[in-house]
């Protein structure tokens, strides 16, 4: 069951969002619409908004009263009593007991806010088994906490703002506007000038809006924050019953759904949804998976809220979330997990990827209850499909609205709503504009994340992900069926493999320090040479900095993929050499690796070329690194190039580093297994010999991120890598990762496909002859040939023939910098059947040339199908 073409048509240039915008802002401005918009009825619209955020929020009496309902109800009337316990015992200083500090610790005072609200949440929640359900007198003791907050640590803006910037403008913000709405007439007959009041101390925390509104011009008002920010003073513009307030936030909430253009930006703004899939926040991070999840979340709340007011066409709304949880959010989720690769620092909290897809499905259930035709069961199945194949099913308890948890409770029930992906079993998903791909097959996906002049390395913020150096250079992850991915990554995964031999990576041997080991707090702070906590500068060199290089990227053909990387510095490197930083302040250099994966049907091959260090230190190339429970059955077999078969059973030594042909790697327990295939190239020479390791570690989960509590965990991590000893010159390396290979399956490859035509750093490519399938990748000027392929300068290539007699050719450019891409088929002259806009085929004597301009293409593939 495929979403309506409609759905799909998600991405909407920012053109179309200004004329969808300009009746709301003549709303806002009480000006005649400019395009017709129908005469509103402000009052009606208000009481519907107000209705409507209710019954998000706390559900109504008829859903509330269903059984499947009863424990989401039950813990909402749960926490209101354990919040009303602490405010009993609370001492000299606090609202609630714990809650200290509230002048100086910004995050205990956002608390404070929160527990008001949670009591709020309880007295508007109609269950028969609430006897806090409409308790005025409790109503009332919420408001006097406003009141006590307000006035002693809120009110006056200039002991304000202190800590984080989230917490003034959005965090305290959020809870305090649900509370207005919630006890809007209580708050009307016990303290009426409350709710003005507090509106107008949130519009003076907006500091980094204009006139205490939102800024679109500001790099704080952008992407998820802005939805927040936005969805805040919609509620508040209901609270207060400011119809020019909600129509200008709704307005200016419409800019979000726009597909960032990175050829003509709005605002200067990069944080968004992209034309394939991507999403980015913070100018540059990768992060589907967190403040994408957070967009998704506030973008369908916007939907619920204003349903049935003349607000927002909900077909506009509905049809871009739809798109999003279609090309942006089902590739990145794996058995019901969140894949790392888009998590940003989020991906070193004890938050599991189950909790964070979570989020998705509870979007998608209520975007499915908003939409319609074949749109709303295709989303239906897929909730089912999530739920059926999570090792960790949703707890709907968590859902924000009880609605929601109603609603998720049907679909299950459903029998004939079958369970059904989103997307087909293989295909490959290629995030240019993230620098990530995804590839799934049957029983598998492979997740790999890169980084560029245009994308983050690493993000590191607020001692969060305190180890990252590498998570861009080549990182990948590598989920198998079946298994409970809590067991094989998350904070896990980080806190026990070392940060320099993440799969995948190639790092220096060095040690490097935290930030807070550099320079003792969570920051750089030298705000003479403009580091300040949330300065430009100290994101571009400290929380994320980009890479120097342009080189990243790759092609993909039908469920096929290749991708390259040529691996560089990062910009603080880069600035600290060019004299830019001061002398204090630290930074790393990198090794150097030019990089290729070729994404295929039962296999993974890496190539790298080129594989050195600068500086002359020794260099670690991770072929991949896994982890397992202390007392799971791990297992390690292989074979070497001479025939020699190599077993570990129990406690017998592992080779160690040894010429091997193979290597298989497989937990019983888990029921799991990975091979290993180590594979020549012509003509290149053969690189070191990899070496197998598999040690018990003991680490806490507080390594990797201040915030997590010091738990302690032991695992046996297993890896796989080529060492090159310091002063070594530039090596190739070459291997394929087959995962669940049987040792048959892996002894087959001395025989057989797939092949390495080249292994440089100027060419690297193979040919799988069972696929009828060659793929290359090509990484300086000037013309580079692979069997019957020609290549001219910088590119990714593809090309399949096919039992029909059809040829098909994928081009790339992977560094978003060429105006045009020529590659050229030597043999039978061929025909176009097909081809995408700018393709251009030409006949000529014994070949066939294709030319695609590929001028703000942004790294998309073009394809051209051929006789």
């Amino acid at each position: 069951m495929e979403l309506s073409r409609r759905a799909l048509l998600s991405m909407v240039p920012a053109s179309a969002l200004l004329v969808l915008a300009e009746p709301l802002r003549a709303r806002a401005a009480a000006a005649p619409s400019p395009h017709g918009q129908p005469t509103a009825d402000p009052a009606g619209d208000l009481a519907r908004l107000v209705e409507n955020t209710v019954a998000v929020l706390a559900g109504t009496a008829e859903v509330d009263a269903r059984p499947e309902v009863a424990a989401k109800v039950a813990a909402i009337t749960g926490t209101a009593r354990d919040r009303l316990d602490a405010m009993d015992s609370a001492g000299d200083g606090e609202l609630f007991q714990g809650l200290g500090e509230l002048g100086a610790s910004d995050a205990n005072l956002m608390k404070s806010f929160q527990y008001l609200y949670e009591i709020a949440l309880a007295t508007r929640t109609p269950a028969d088994d609430n006897p806090l359900h409409g308790d005025e007198a409790v109503q009332r003791r919420v408001i006097d906490g406003l009141v006590w907050l307000y006035d002693h640590y809120y009110g006056d803006q200039s002991k304000g703002y202190y800590g984080n910037w989230f917490n003034w403008e959005i965090g305290i913000s959020q809870q305090v506007s649900r509370i207005l709405v919630l006890l809007r007439d209580q708050l009307a007959e016990y303290r009426p000038d409350l709710a003005a009041t507090y509106v107008a101390a949130m519009d003076g925390y907006l500091r980094n809006g204009k006139n205490g509104d939102v800024d679109l011009d500001s790099r704080f008002h952008t992407g998820a924050n802005l939805a927040d920010i936005t969805t805040d003073r919609i509620m508040q513009g209901a609270a207060l019953g400011d119809d020019a307030r909600v129509s200008k936030a709704v307005a200016d909430q419409l800019t979000v759904l726009a597909t960032i253009d990175p050829y003509d930006l709005r605002h200067g703004v990069t944080d968004g949804f992209y034309a394939d899939g991507s999403f980015i926040q913070h100018a540059s991070v990768a992060y589907t998976g967190t403040y994408g999840t957070g967009l998704l979340s506030r973008v369908v709340q916007t939907l619920k809220i204003l349903d049935g007011t003349a607000y927002l066409s909900q077909g506009d709304l509905a049809g871009v979330a739809r798109g999003w949880v279609v090309d942006g959010f089902a590739p990145v989720i794996f058995e019901g997990w969140m894949m790392e690769a888009v998590k940003g620092r989020g991906a070193s909290r004890e938050k599991s990827g189950y909790a964070d897809a979570t989020t998705v499905l509870e979007a998608v259930t209520d975007l499915a209850a908003h939409s319609s035709g074949d749109d709303a069961p295709a989303l239906k199945g897929y909730v089912k499909f999530v739920h059926e194949a999570s090792k960790a099913p949703p707890d709907p308890t968590g859902f924000v609205s009880p609605v929601t948890v109603a609603r998720y409770a049907d679909i299950l029930a459903d029998g004939s709503i079958p369970a059904r992906d989103l997307k087909d079993a293989s295909y490959t998903a290629a995030f240019n504009a993230m620098d990530r791909t995804v590839h799934h097959r049957p029983g598998w996906a492979f997740a790999l994340a890169r980084s560029s002049r245009r994308v983050s390395k690493y993000e590191y913020m607020s001692g969060e992900n305190l180890r990252p150096w590498f998570q861009g250079d080549g990182t990948h992850y590598l989920y198998l069926s079946g298994q409970d991915q809590t067991h094989a990554f998350g904070v896990d995964y980080f806190t026990a493999v070392s940060p320099y031999r993440l799969a995948g990576v190639t790092a220096p041997v060095e040690t490097r320090k935290t930030i807070p080991e550099l320079y003792g707090e969570d920051w750089y702070d030298n705000p003479g040479a403009g580091f300040t906590a949330s300065s430009e500068k100290q994101n571009t060199y400290v929380y994320f900095p980009c890479g120097t290089g342009s080189h990243s990227g790759g092609a993909t053909l039908d469920a096929y993929g290749t991708v390259s990387l040529i691996q560089s510095d990062d910009a603080a490197w880069a600035a600290k050499q060019a004299g830019r930083l001061p002398d204090d302040f630290v930074a790393y250099r990198n090794a150097r690796a030019t990089k290729s994966w070729f994404l295929l049907d039962e296999e993974i091959v890496v190539l790298a070329a080129g594989v050195y260090d600068p500086a002359g230190r020794a260099v670690t190339t991770t072929v991949d690194s896994r982890i397992a429970a202390e007392t799971d059955a791990v297992t390690v077999t292989g074979r070497l190039r001479d025939g020699t078969r190599l077993r570990r059973p129990g406690t017998a030594p592992l080779p160690g580093t040894a010429p091997l042909a193979w290597l298989r790697y497989a937990n019983a327990d888990e029921r799991t297994a990975v091979g290993y295939v180590f594979l020549d190239a012509p003509g290149a020479p053969r690189g070191p010999r990899p070496t197998v390791t598999l040690d018990t570690v003991t680490r806490s989960r507080r390594d990797v991120n201040a915030s997590n509590p010091d738990t302690r965990i032991t695992k046996q991590v297993f890896g796989v890598a080529f060492e090159q000893p310091p002063g070594t010159p530039a090596t190739a390396q070459a291997c394929a990762l087959v995962p669940g290979a049987t040792e048959r399956q892996l002894g087959r490859y001395a025989h057989g496909a797939p092949a390495v035509l080249a292994n440089t750093t100027d060419l690297q490519a193979i040919v799988h002859h069972g696929l009828g399938l060659l793929a290359a990748n090509t990484f300086a000027p000037g013309a580079h040939f692979a069997g019957p392929l020609a290549v001219d300068g910088p590119a990714s290539v593809l090309v399949r023939r096919g039992g029909d007699g059809i040829t098909a050719v994928a081009v790339a450019d992977p560094t978003t910098e060429r105006d045009k891409v020529t590659v050229t088929l030597h043999g039978r002259s061929l025909r176009p059947v097909s081809a995408d806009d700018g393709v251009h085929v030409t006949r000529l004597p014994g070949a066939t040339r294709i030319e695609v301009t590929t001028r703000h293409a942004y790294g998309r593939s073009f394809v051209a199908r051929l006789r």
